[in-house]
């Protein structure tokens, strides 16, 4: 059993072992409760690296007592969902429960590989469970997933990491066997990430680096020992959200030489070229904003480019919107009045839109007063006539802030003259 990494060695068998997700597998959580009813619909499981999707999958087939195939999208073809298929409609004849085929990774597989699945999931021959780190909504075709559940699993929060050390230290057969202290637990939370997998794995380095029976884990030995033993970048997902981090924040900092770097390590690790196109067209909106507009629809072509040009001739491409979105000026506020408005709407509720701008278009919407009074913009001078759109109970509310850029100093200006006092 010791020659098994420790992560595999301390993975849980039912869902009251499973530490996290409670929004999921939690007491009268829609997941729980439709894998303790026994019967389970197909479902894609979305989330980062090491918070438990292959753990929940293997949980759903103990429990259920199903039959379980594992396929991973990146050495599995069309071949070897078709083989799976026939194991499963080869076992309908002795009636037992439709089987269990777990796909990793399943964003990987492609169109043609999905397709080859849809038969056999719309049917039941199977009860897909696809695992993910991908948004599936870009990722997986739609008539699949329009047949799937989609189940978001969160990073781990500080509480769940601090008690799967707590258990491995207490019940892995290896570990039980030393003394072992956790004196200082900063770096070993900050290097895991939120991810189970590489917490147990730093935990595992450190302690098997001890020739003693005592071993002390601190912020310094962790450190230590993980530059000399991790790997710079891991295409399977390791260091994935450690150097995204690092390229995004080079970008919103306006420093082209870090972002090129950071992309450079991305392309070299073997990252997904679509992932690093999506990130920046994110960015142009959510960083860049009004203070420079053309960003995104550069960040948009840049994102239609790869698709159709591809490695590695797309490594230009991606490097030109690197530059040009680190060289922009920078605005975030589209992405704060956006968040302020649903906060505003989550606070005050459903407030009815004001009569003068409902639309009216029977007569008896006109004679109760929908539409009346409304002033079209074109018929006024400047094309512009103060009047209330939101509801009266928060026509006061300010949502749009412009930020100090020339292109949002124009938008003031404009708005200013328009609204007065009001910006």
């Amino acid at each position: 059993m010791s020659n098994q990494p420790l992560a595999e060695r301390l993975r849980p068998k039912t869902l009251d072992d499973y530490i996290g997700q409670e929004h999921l597998v939690g007491k009268d959580s829609v997941l729980r409760k439709m894998i303790e009813s026994g019967n389970i619909s197909s479902l894609i499981l979305w989330g980062p690296p090491g918070v438990g999707k292959t753990t929940l999958a293997k949980i759903i087939a103990n429990t259920l007592e199903r039959p379980f195939y594992t396929l991973s999208a990146i050495n599995s073809g069309v071949k070897d969902v078709r083989e799976v298929i026939e194991k499963a409609k080869k076992q309908q004849f002795f009636n037992r429960p439709n089987p269990i085929l777990f796909i990793d990774e399943i964003h990987r597989f492609s169109k043609s590989q999905q397709d080859s699945l849809l038969g056999a999931v719309e049917d039941g021959t199977i009860t897909l469970i696809g695992a993910t780190t991908e948004n599936p909504s870009f990722e997986v075709i739609s008539p699949l997933l329009s047949r799937c559940q989609v189940y978001i699993l969160e990073h781990l929060d500080k509480k769940g990491l601090l008690q799967i050390v707590d258990l491995a230290i207490k019940k892995d057969t290896v570990l039980k066997e030393k003394k072992i202290t956790i004196k200082e637990e900063q770096a070993l939370l900050r290097f895991s990430g939120g991810d189970a997998r590489k917490l147990l794995n730093v935990v595992e380095l450190v302690v098997l680096a001890e020739e003693t029976g005592e071993v002390e884990i601190t912020d310094k030995k962790v450190t230590s020992r993980l530059q000399k033993n991790l790997a710079t970048y891991d295409k399977k997902g390791e260091m994935h959200y450690d150097i995204i981090s690092a390229f995004i924040k080079s970008i919103r900092g306006s420093d082209p030489d870090a972002a090129v770097y950071w992309l450079a390590r991305m392309l070299e690790g073997g990252e997904d070229i679509k992932f690093i196109a999506r990130r920046l067209l994110i960015l142009a909106a959510e960083d860049v904003g009004l203070a420079n507009p053309n960003a995104l629809l550069l960040a948009q072509s840049t994102f239609d480019a790869v698709h159709k040009i591809g490695p590695p001739e797309s490594r230009i491409i991606l490097s030109e919107c690197t530059i040009y979105l680190a060289t922009s000026p920078k605005s975030n506020s589209a992405y704060s009045a956006i968040d302020s408005a649903i906060s505003l709407v989550r606070r005050t509720g459903d407030l009815p839109v004001p009569l003068h701008i409902r639309n009216a278009p029977t007569k008896l919407m006109k004679e109760i007063g929908y539409g009346k009074n409304y002033k079209y913009a074109h018929s006024y001078e400047g094309n512009f006539a103060e009047q209330d759109f939101l509801p009266g109970e928060i026509k006061n509310e300010r949502i749009y802030h412009p930020q100090n850029n020339p292109t949002e100093a124009k938008i003031l200006e404009r708005l200013k003259k328009w609204w007065g006092k009001r910006f």
